[in-house]
């Protein structure tokens, strides 16, 4: 029997809202068809109440937490629309991050289902990171099922989004962290030049290696921590940016400097193998070509519709496999205390 999934992604890099459409057979999961995708970029508006929301108050956060639920959801139904999509069982969002607290036990994910769900009147899951947490994992990464599922014969899958994390299997279980902040700084940077983002990489490119910065960064102690881990904004804002804003850097030096930083981090937690590089990071030349300077494993990089659209594939697995009460999220991933099922369910209009 085949199900019919839309999955949503919006990550850190707010580079814009992912929406997939993929066909999978429900007893063989690893039989699946990619049939439609899209990008929607953010307005100036949505970039703007997305970037700042980590300073809203509780009201104004709860105010944007259903606001962006209804826009997600009329994104689907022009989704929908575009593509004159007849079948659809089910939507799986991974909303928006705004906060994400590993160590005080909280993560929020704006873009609520249920306003999802009541916009198309399609069963939506969401929220699946809350309950790992609550269960003493990280809450992610989440996408390490996936590649375990789907891009297993990779022995590295990496994903350069807002942070870079990577999975692999180690003695027959998977694992999976977060390896560095990545976009989420670079783009920060960029900005200053009134730039969204730095283009294949060409003013790191530019930019002159600033060596005690380097050694600072390689110095933070996240680094030495270890396995499970992950990251959020809130490290960026009070270990990385203080370090940069220090001295007076150029911007291009910074940005060659961090892109040295993400490379080396990289190298540092992979090893020989296949690696499969995924996400906006896939798409900065300058990047890749320093991570195949410093890495010993063999870098693949896939066509433009996985390197885009891997983690919106995945979460629209993450959502079949929760409503067959499947686990999809692992322990040995997110440091929980068990395998689970999570994610929550809003199906208002019962069929």
């Amino acid at each position: 029997m085949d199900k019919y999934i839309i999955g949503l992604m919006s990550g850190t890099s707010l580079d814009g809202l992912d929406i997939i459409y993929v066909r999978f057979n429900s007893e063989n999961i690893t039989n699946y068809s990619i049939l439609s995708t899209e990008t929607y970029q953010y307005d100036d508006y949505w970039r703007q109440q997305l970037n700042n929301a980590y300073h809203f108050s509780a009201s104004d956060l709860y105010r944007l937490d259903a606001a962006y639920g209804f826009f997600l959801g009329k994104k689907v139904l022009e989704f929908i629309h575009k593509n004159n999509i007849k079948q659809v069982d089910l939507i799986s969002s991974h909303g928006q991050t705004i906060f994400h607290n590993p160590e005080e036990s909280f993560t929020t994910q704006i873009g609520n289902g249920a306003y999802i769900n009541a916009i198309t009147k399609i069963k939506t899951i969401s929220d699946f990171r809350t309950q790992d947490m609550a269960l003493g994992g990280q809450g992610a990464p989440l996408v390490p099922i996936g590649d375990q599922v789907l891009f297993g014969s990779y022995q590295y899958c990496l994903n350069i989004g807002g942070f870079a994390n990577v999975s692999f299997e180690k003695n027959q279980q998977r694992i999976a962290f977060d390896i560095c902040p990545a976009n989420i700084v670079l783009n920060y940077y960029a900005k200053k030049l009134e730039k969204t983002y730095d283009e294949n990489g060409n003013i790191a490119r530019s930019g002159k290696l600033i060596p005690e910065l380097l050694k600072e960064l390689n110095n933070i102690s996240f680094y030495k921590e270890e396995k499970p881990k992950s990251l959020g904004w809130e490290f960026v804002e009070s270990e990385v940016i203080p370090l940069i804003k220090k001295n007076a850097y150029n911007i291009s030096d910074i940005l060659h400097t961090y892109t040295e930083h993400i490379a080396i981090q990289i190298a540092k937690r992979t090893g020989k193998g296949k690696m499969l590089i995924t996400g906006g990071g896939a798409h900065n030349q300058y990047l890749v070509s320093q991570i195949k300077k410093y890495s010993s494993a063999d870098i693949i990089i896939p066509d433009k519709t996985i390197i885009d659209f891997k983690e919106a594939l995945i979460f629209a697995l993450l959502g079949l496999l929760r409503e067959q009460n499947k686990i999809n999220i692992l322990a040995s991933v997110t440091g929980s205390e068990i395998d689970h099922s999570s994610g929550v369910i809003y199906n208002a209009y019962k069929k």
